[in-house]
């Protein structure tokens, strides 16, 4: 019996690979920093989970709306109003987790072999997501003199004939850049310009650190741009929610009628229980969120500087979300022992097996000589995994 091409293509998400290889150690009983997982560290909102805890002792755990409840979806709504944006609630598909929401929305935009305009670095599920869907990825290298963020001319260049869509991710994973209103106006209009549509993925849009810096979204920045925009969002980096699956797509009422036909006929609503905590996440927790975008600022102020001081690395300071993208070119060519250091995967093996500092490598994300550190985590493991790897160059390098 055969398997399907696409699905011999799938790989594993790296960063759920490098998460059960910690689990693995740390069931032996080893002291594991975990930089790699790109969870909070913070427990969900108590007024959500009470939330959730009404909702199954009032026995709501029927079907609901495949593209869910009602109040949820104007939740959302209001919640996109906050950036200036207007969606009316039928605008709105509530999906299980912002994955599935950008799998329904590359489902209803891709026919087979249609191309989609993919930033490098990029967040490492979009590739497989876009091949699931029949779509064929093209990666734009970005450099770090722009900041790891995208120009009209590098897509200009990759345009072709099958070009269908356009990735934009702002803050960015893994490089916690963000784009300018003038820059995605930019993008916006070389959108409309070649009929194309923009895949918005905005999840970390309330981890933002600097107060003139605010968040922009694309779709905000014309009629013409919004139409062809596809706002991805969720609740799992702002609110601590990673495990309760909450996401959703914002578009066209065209566009969201087939998301939500696609929906229907693949997972139906999503989880009920869900859908009542995440109404308590948007209308009752924004204290807690923005708590957590405090410790977030201080862990990454601290480990930022503390990594640019280790000789041999850099990084640029990241403006939202929770990743340092850290260049370590200048360790590479030399040996650690029995390991020859060639790629920053040879860095990440290194730091797991010596050191016992779990970090990402960037050939997850389409890019070459830089690890990703996920800060959110214990302000305990952000000193003692920076100690760890300033121990690891200063006694190898």
């Amino acid at each position: 019996m055969k398997l399907s091409k696409i699905a011999l293509e799938i790989c594993p998400s790296p960063t759920l690979s490098m998460a059960a290889r910690v689990a693995e150690k740390r069931a032996q009983g080893i002291d594991v920093v975990d930089f790699s997982a790109g969870e909070p560290d913070f427990d969900t909102p108590e007024c959500v989970k009470q939330a959730a805890v009404k909702a199954l002792e009032e026995n709501f755990t029927h079907y609901t709306p495949y593209a869910g409840i009602r109040e949820l979806r104007e939740a959302f709504a209001q919640y996109l109003g906050t950036m200036g944006l207007e969606y009316d609630y039928t605008q709105i598909v509530v999906s299980n987790g912002s994955k599935h929401a950008l799998k329904n929305a590359f489902s209803a935009i891709l026919d087979a072999g249609d191309e989609v305009l993919v930033p490098a670095p990029y967040w490492n599920s979009y590739i497989d997501i876009v091949k699931m869907c029949g779509g064929v990825p093209v990666t734009i290298k970005t450099l770090k003199s722009n900041g790891f963020r995208v120009t009209p001319k590098q897509l200009e260049e990759a345009l072709t004939p099958r070009t269908k869509a356009v990735i934009i991710n702002s803050p960015n994973n893994p490089t916690g850049m963000v784009y300018s209103a003038d820059e995605l106006l930019e993008i916006g209009n070389f959108a409309v310009k070649n009929d194309l549509f923009i895949i918005s993925d905005e999840i970390y849009c309330k981890l933002i650190y600097s107060k003139k810096l605010l968040h922009c979204s694309i779709a905000s920045l014309g009629e013409e741009i919004k139409k062809r925009t596809v706002v991805i969002g969720g609740l799992s980096k702002s609110h601590a929610m990673t495990g309760w699956r909450v996401g959703f797509s914002a578009s066209d009422a065209e566009l969201a009628r087939v998301i939500a036909n696609i929906q229907s006929n693949s997972t139906s609503n999503i989880n009920s229980i869900a859908q009542k905590a995440a109404l308590a996440a948007l209308t009752q927790a924004q204290d807690d969120a923005a708590e957590m975008l405090k410790h977030f600022e201080h862990r990454r102020d601290y480990i930022a500087q503390r990594i640019s001081d280790i000789p041999f690395l850099s990084n640029l300071l990241p403006k939202g979300a929770f990743y340092l993208f850290v260049d370590v070119s200048k360790l590479l060519g030399e040996s650690v022992g029995e390991y020859k250091i060639e790629t920053a995967g040879d860095v990440a093996e290194v730091l797991f097996d010596k050191y016992n500092v779990a970090v990402v490598p960037s050939d997850a994300f389409g890019f070459e000589d830089h690890i990703r550190i996920s800060y959110a985590t214990s302000m305990r493991d952000v000193v003692e995994g920076v100690n760890r790897i300033e121990r690891f160059v200063k006694e190898n390098f």
